[in-house]
């Protein structure tokens, strides 16, 4: 039996494109190197080349980050034209990739830092410094800055109303810095090793992610077991309960004998600095390995009909 022809899609149009290019090169090697027929597709803007580049593929490997490639909108296009693709639906990725709608479907859930959405430049009456302000709809960490004056609340608060809109303006919590990974593994969401981040920047921006001994791994997190176990459930409540596939990224804050959800990511980066390749490595996977996981779900989904949901006894 021959193996299944993938179309690995990465680039994309957001602003997260490069890191998108970085992701994609790595998912195509290791599928070359675990034998599948693999092409390399670099979305541009162009739904119709996209469309033809991956009609003989019997599945789409989606590694595009940020808008159009993680916020449902590649997505519910390739369900309308019936192409199997890899991680969350568009409706999934659609909330997940807005953090104010994620934080009010899951307010009562979890502990969230406390959060104001606004629309325009103005200073809350009840402001406390530091705080946090950072775009609705973005990834990477892209548009977050951390506010430590008024004249700086002001001043990041003008530019992502000019460049979005509007923002999100939440409560700065000092702890550990927690990124928790979802891999389904023979049909079941597994949550890898907590990995505890320590950015030598001021948090774990895009510079920090991104560039090559700015954040020290510790893996797994310095948590105490029942913190551990904890952390643990809330993230798999949240993949579960926003009806995340084939892997998910769930990140937050430990402070003060609690796991403050930040947000959730449905395409995690599979660059060589990413978190959830880490945390499948210390968990004894291989790169390859946590991509074949990926894979292999997306293709199991395919033979039993995109329209039968998973059988989660851990959801609600």
């Amino acid at each position: 039996m021959s193996k299944p022809k993938i179309a690995v899609v990465m680039g994309g149009i957001s602003r997260e494109r490069e890191v998108s290019l970085r992701s994609g090169k790595n998912v195509y090697s290791a599928l070359n190197r675990l034998g599948y027929l693999v092409k390399a597709v670099d979305y541009q803007g162009d739904p119709t080349a996209f469309l033809k580049d991956v009609e003989d593929s019997d599945l789409v490997f989606n590694v595009l980050h940020g808008h159009f490639g993680e916020d449902g909108g590649i997505q519910f296009l390739m369900e309308a034209h019936n192409i199997p693709y890899t991680c969350s639906d568009p409706y999934t990725s659609a909330v997940c990739f807005d953090k104010l709608l994620t934080y009010r479907v899951l307010g009562s859930m979890m502990e969230i830092p406390k959060y104001l959405y606004l629309e325009e430049v103005a200073v809350p009456n009840d402001l406390e410094l530091p705080t946090v302000l950072k775009p609705r709809r973005e990834g990477s960490s892209i548009g977050i800055k951390i506010c430590k004056t008024k004249e700086e609340f002001l001043s990041h608060a003008s530019k992502l109303v000019e460049d979005y809109g509007g923002y999100i303006a939440q409560r700065y919590v000092r702890g550990k810095e927690l990124t928790i990974s979802v891999l389904e593994i023979d049909g079941k969401p597994v949550v890898l090793p907590i990995l505890e981040l320590r950015p030598k920047r001021e948090f774990y921006d895009y510079t920090a992610k991104y560039t090559k001994g700015m954040t020290e791994f510790i893996l797994p997190a310095e948590l105490e077991p029942e913190e551990e176990r904890e952390v643990k459930r809330v993230a798999l409540q949240v993949y579960n309960y926003l009806g995340c596939r084939d892997m998910a990224r769930i990140d937050g804050i430990f402070a003060d004998g609690r796991f403050y959800f930040l947000e959730v990511n449905t395409i995690p980066g599979m660059t060589e600095l990413s978190d959830l390749p880490a945390s499948a490595k210390a968990m004894g996977m291989s790169f390859e390995e946590a991509v074949d996981a990926v894979v292999r779900s997306a293709l199991k989904r395919k033979r039993r009909g995109k329209h039968v949901p998973r059988n989660d006894d851990n959801r609600g």
